[in-house]
């Protein structure tokens, strides 16, 4: 008997609470999703570097899961007690009827495993088949094999997702049985004549709790825009960011209290159709919702913010490896290394020949490389980052206070520059013999370099004064890398006689003498000595004196980074897209069925069912729109200084398609809930039982 009414309730619940089933599947197909990205033979069939990139990848995703599992849980435990609140009148009947409160747990409890199992099985099926799009997408992204693609069904991944959801259920079931516990039974009778006390908040207290949060909200957005600099570690950032969630408290705790009076204020609008119906339910809901309305708004400003940025960094990273990689090898041999426990310099062997010299010398074959180029680099303590700014070191350190100013500056003769510019595709350049050039392309440096610049900045070399051809950095760089993050060398005249003392690296730059990708791997493999590496520190297993970068390893490293990040970000924002978008559906939900009078009311003083439901609509549309505006707003903000933090690794010419996909992303989630929570309330308000 208990099982059949567990079945018929259970059909009633598909029905009414479309909301709570479309929560738990989603959780469990992303759950799947993300835990079976290495089940793809596919994906293995690559370096070893990559691999170990995927390896990590899947670690970061599994240990993402504990929390999102937590989120996840804590969701279903809410929508679970949506249920059971809306249920009461149910069970106090039942109770009346003679049931115990044991039997009464034991329905809710086949209720819950049925419910249970079902979106389970439904959350995996989906699951599976999403997973296998998944799974092509991060072996494009990884550059991976694909020949040997084919579906598969991640056992791992379903264990793991089955054994975290059934600690969830079991969560649910130790709540529910709670829950009933404490129920009496003329508390349950009477559930649906008990409403929810609406305080009035005096409009004068309203308007100044509103300007205050407005202020603190625009003094968090100052701090985290122009001032951004100023935020160098957590200590600094966190009372930002305490300060924007207490602003965005009072915001939604001060917006019911003169939202109304502003609307009431203008008649023929307040008057018109049933919108004195909608702005009061609405009044009563960010009134009663304070708390949660904060918390969604500040979940959406987190998805917004992470999957923006994250998707703008990866763009970026993509974009900026075809320019910064535009040969296969670069190498350099640095002369002189400090002598443990002494203030001296010391020469490292081989350090008065050319980095071809250490190569041949160690077993190389020279003929393995073409278009090489080899030219010193030059420094001396005499001119520093210090010395180079000039007048606007102060300004500078006091900006920025960790930067390193006693870093001699690098010297390079142009000639020499000019070379690595033409195997480069770079811009040559020109100086006279009084001149000098700044190459900078790291943002925050540029700025910095920039203002000594534009005074005329001198700089002493070898007793002799040069002053600056442009009054900015010109773009170039030497070594190659992920992104723009070279700080800035100084090219000088090739009249200046450097001493040896002077010589601080050498560096060489070629391309692999190889057609194919396997003969291109084969020679790398012989300068790193078979060991995947971003530094090559080794010739035929020999250990020298040389470090360096390849363009294979700065790419799979690149495109590993940034699918990490992408992926992460992916999941975390949708997880608290999912959340944010379901706790606003079960709050609609439940003051549907909270007013479910008042609708009758509607009716019996005329209004149709089109009036009912526009006014439902466009309740529902604000509500859920409220805390995405505010939303947005915060993400203006956060997404600039996420792009400050990210200097020279993200830029915010690629900010336009990831704030498209984002949008998309957010649509499509956002507007699946913002439907089933209207059709469910549509269901409630008609019924008449």
């Amino acid at each position: 008997m208990l099982f059949k009414l567990s079945i018929k309730n259970m059909k009633k619940s598909f029905k009414d609470y479309a909301i709570y089933f479309l929560t738990l599947v989603l959780g469990v197909a992303i759950f799947y999703m993300f835990n079976s990205l290495d089940s793809q033979e596919a994906m293995l069939q690559v370096s070893s570097s990559t691999r170990e990139m995927v390896k990590l990848l899947v670690s970061l995703l599994s240990m993402v899961s504990v929390f999102v599992a937590v989120i996840l849980g804590l969701l279903i435990v809410y929508a679970n007690n949506f249920l059971i609140s809306r249920r009461k009148k149910e069970f106090g009947i039942y109770m009346t009827l003679g049931m115990g409160r044991r039997q009464i747990s034991k329905i809710i409890l086949i209720e819950t495993i049925l419910v249970g199992i079902i979106s389970l099985a439904v959350g995996i099926v989906i699951g599976v088949f999403a997973s296998q799009f998944m799974s092509i997408l991060v072996a494009k992204l990884f550059e991976a094999d694909m020949s040997k693609f084919q579906f598969v069904f991640s056992e791992e991944a379903c264990v793991k997702t089955c054994i975290y959801f059934a600690v969830m259920y079991l969560a649910v079931i130790i709540f529910n049985t709670i829950s009933i516990s404490r129920y009496k039974l003329i508390d349950l009778i009477t559930a649906t004549k008990k409403n929810e006390q609406i305080k009035i908040k005096n409009p004068v207290l309203c308007i100044i709790i509103f300007l205050i949060s407005a202020v603190m909200l625009g003094y968090a957005y100052y701090k985290v825009t122009v001032g951004a600099n100023t935020l160098r570690t957590a200590e600094d950032l966190l009372p930002v960011i305490l300060i924007g969630i207490v602003a965005t408290f009072l915001l939604f705790w001060s917006l019911s209290g003169f939202i109304l009076k502003i609307v009431q204020a203008r008649k023929k609008l307040y008057l018109k159709d049933t919108n004195m119906f909608v702005l009061r339910q609405l009044n009563n809901k960010i009134n009663t919702t304070v708390v949660s309305m904060t918390v969604i708004c500040l979940m959406l400003f987190m998805t917004i913010t992470i999957l923006s940025s994250a998707l703008s960094l990866r763009n970026t990273m993509q974009a900026d490896l075809k320019e910064m990689t535009p040969v296969d090898l670069n190498l350099y041999k640095t002369a002189y290394l400090p002598d443990d426990g002494k203030n001296t310099d010391v020469a490292i062997e081989d350090s008065k020949e050319p980095v071809s010299y250490t190569l041949t010398n160690n077993g190389f074959d020279m003929n393995n490389l073409k278009d090489v180029v080899e030219i010193p680099i030059y420094a001396t303590n005499e001119l520093t980052w210090k010395e180079s700014l000039g007048n606007t070191f102060e300004e500078a350190q006091q900006n920025f206070p960790m930067l390193m100013y006693d870093t001699a500056e690098a010297l390079i003769k142009v000639s020499d520059y000019n070379k690595i510019a033409k195997l480069y595709g770079q811009q040559e350049y020109t100086l006279n013999d009084n001149e000098y050039i700044i190459l900078c392309d790291f943002d925050n440096m540029t700025v910095l370099r920039n203002k000594a610049l534009e005074q005329n900045q001198t700089v002493e070399i070898m007793g002799k004064e040069y002053y600056p051809k442009y009054t900015e950095c010109q773009s170039g760089f030497i070594y190659m890398s992920t992104s723009h993050v070279n700080t800035g060398f100084i090219l000088v005249p090739d009249n200046i006689e450097f001493t040896d003392e002077m010589t601080e690296e050498y560096f060489l730059a070629a391309n692999y003498n190889a057609q194919t990708d396997e003969e291109k791997e084969r020679i790398e493999n012989i300068l790193t000595g078979n060991e995947a590496s971003d530094f090559v520190t080794n010739v035929n297993n020999k250990d020298i004196e040389l470090e360096g970068l390849t363009k294979i390893s700065i790419i799979e490293a690149s495109v590993g980074l940034a699918t990490i990040v992408v992926f992460v970000a992916i999941y975390l924002g949708v997880i608290f897209l999912i959340a944010s978008s379901a706790i606003l559906a079960l709050k609609q939900l439940t003051e549907s069925s909270d007013n479910k009078e008042r609708y009758i009311i509607l009716r019996k003083i005329g209004a149709d069912e089109k009036m009912i439901n526009s006014a439902l609509f466009r309740q529902i549309g604000i509500f859920f729109l409220i805390p995405l505006i505010f939303a947005i707003i915060h993400s203006i903000f956060g997404i600039q200084f996420g792009l400050t933090m990210l200097s020279g690794l993200a830029d915010s010419e690629d900010l336009l398609p990831s704030i498209i996909a984002t949008v998309i992303i957010i649509a499509v989630v956002y507007g699946l809930y913002f439907w089933a929570t209207y059709s469910g309330s549509k269901n409630i308000i008609k019924n008449n039982d």
